[in-house]
């Protein structure tokens, strides 16, 4: 959260508007492509300018401009002049720390979402703007970074004409394309669930605070992806209600069905929630259990050693029966020792045995 504030201070005093790249310094060149279709014909390529991107194409092809890498300024600025785009928008898509929403400008759609991916080496969720703006038959996305997005699906289906993403307009291209980031989520909350359900069998066997701290690290987890979910349901309902004329009748079947998934998202990471908050109720509960049966060893120990100590304690005190009034026989017994040491030895198996059948351990 502070690092998000972090990133909002850059444009402090500056006008609405303003376009200012806020997130993550990049060296690297963008890298701008463009891919059209239509039923019968398909082209892709990929160039490093806006300029290159903007040249003629044959119509009424759908085009999907794709932009990885927002700190080059001018490519955004380029876009936004050619498609007559708010420059709120172009704001709002240099500004990383945007929460996923979709906005209505009559003649384009501004969508914000989250792309996650899970590294398996550092053993944590990484979270990626990805923002779509819809026109009559364009659809453009502006990507953060460079590691790679889910969309190669969605390319290789448009390369290969399979389905009806050649069939249909750029509303369906934009359903794809957040269905393909949606899916994604499923993957997350898989991975997610496998390290729960090995935390929750650690914990079983031999609960530490380390088990504590993993607990810990997972519900920062799904609060990160919960965070980036919650949003999203809205931004599908919206777009689901069919209120822009961008958005055709039969796409919205479409987006019905992933409303549905995005429910169906949130409802499992409910329940990985809920499953965490048991684990540490179980955790606590465990490690309390486990050490009340240290205790109860110990003290089984110690109330042996009593009379032990007790009767020790007596001869210890070496009273001279020849100087003492009172007679003390067995420190003059040839066999005194063995004897005592066989009474502690009786006296410390009948409190074992009293105990084994009373079940105190």
């Amino acid at each position: 959260m502070r690092t998000d504030i972090a990133k909002r201070s850059k444009k402090a005093g500056l006008p609405p508007g303003t376009l200012l790249h806020v997130g993550k310094l990049r060296t690297e060149q963008a890298r701008v492509s463009v891919i059209e279709y239509e039923k019968s014909w398909f082209t892709a390529k990929s160039v490093t300018t806006a300029g290159l991107a903007l040249e003629s194409r044959r119509k009424p092809a759908v085009r999907w401009i794709d932009v990885e890498g927002l700190h080059q300024v001018e490519i955004i600025r380029n876009l936004g002049s050619r498609y007559s785009i708010h420059s709120l928008v172009l704001e709002d898509i240099l500004q990383t720390a945007q929460r996923p929403k979709i906005e209505d400008y009559e003649d384009h759609l501004f969508v914000v979402l989250k792309m996650l991916r899970y590294d398996r080496q550092k053993r944590s969720v990484e979270s990626e703007q990805v923002s779509m703006i819809l026109t009559k038959n364009t659809v453009l996305t502006f990507q953060e970074g460079f590691e790679g997005d889910v969309f190669d699906a969605i390319r290789l289906r448009i390369r290969n004409d399979g389905g009806l993403i050649r069939k249909l307009g750029a509303d369906y291209l934009m359903y794809s394309l957040m269905d393909a980031i949606v899916d994604q989520y499923f993957v997350i909350l898989e991975e997610l669930g496998e390290r729960i359900e090995l935390t929750e069998q650690s914990i079983i066997d031999n609960p530490t605070t380390k088990e504590l701290q993993e607990v810990q690290r997972l519900k920062h987890e799904l609060l990160f992806v919960r965070k980036s979910i919650w949003s999203l349901r809205e931004v599908v309902a919206q777009l689901e209600r069919g209120d822009s004329s961008l958005v055709h009748r039969q796409t919205i079947a479409y987006l019905r069905d992933l409303h549905d998934h995005v429910i169906t998202t949130m409802e499992t990471l409910e329940s990985y929630r809920e499953t965490l908050s048991g684990l540490v109720d179980l955790a606590m509960s465990s490690m309390s259990n486990r050490m009340n049966e240290v205790m109860k060893t110990l003290t089984v120990i110690a109330t042996i050693f009593i009379p032990l100590t007790f009767i020790v304690g007596i001869y210890g005190m070496n009273f001279d029966t020849e100087i003492s009034p009172w007679n003390m026989p067995e420190l003059k017994w040839a066999f005194g020792y063995p004897v005592i040491m066989i009474l502690m030895g009786i006296s410390a198996f009948a409190m074992l045995a009293y105990f084994k059948r009373r079940k105190w351990f």
